[in-house]
């Protein structure tokens, strides 16, 4: 598993929907929810990104940054986050390196067939770098963001 809970979270410099460069490192000192999902403005990515948006105001409170990371560019990301009125940046990660590194990007199942995609998955990163939770394949896209919150505000 390329994350392990308590190891550093390796660090990234991805491009956001407004073009600049945004670091792991800009975030020294916070919680940081870094969640992976397949593609903008999909069923199950909609959810996912509205539950991360009902639940900021909590998460902000608890001094966490969500961010979210997919394949998609710029554009897209700008209609997404216009549309469901996001509060947190998504960010590009077209080569899916990041993905790879972070165990994001890979073989799963789907519809019963092996296929090789972005694997749902959450990563939280403590405040010294260091990965406090992994969730290594999210099942539940609707429901995740409130398990992610309950692990932020039990732990604070």
């Amino acid at each position: 598993m390329p994350v392990e809970e308590g190891k550093a979270a390796p660090n990234f410099k991805l491009t956001d929907a407004a073009g600049n460069k945004v670091s792991l490192k800009d975030f020294a000192g916070k919680d940081v929810i870094l969640y992976f999902y397949p593609k903008d403005d999909t069923p199950g990515c909609t959810k996912e990104a509205c539950g991360f948006r009902d639940s900021w105001k909590a998460l902000s409170k608890a001094n966490v940054v969500v961010l979210g990371v997919s394949a998609d560019g710029a554009a897209s990301h700008q209609k997404f986050i216009a549309k469901y009125k996001l509060p947190f940046p998504l960010l590009s990660d077209p080569d899916r390196k990041v993905m790879e590194e972070y165990g994001a990007y890979g073989e799963k199942m789907m519809y019963g067939k092996k296929t090789t995609g972005v694997i749902r998955s959450t990563v939280w990163i403590g405040p010294d770098g260091r990965v406090k939770k992994h969730w290594a394949r999210v099942a539940n896209a609707e429901a995740h963001p409130a398990q992610v919150l309950a692990a932020v505000t039990s732990a604070k």
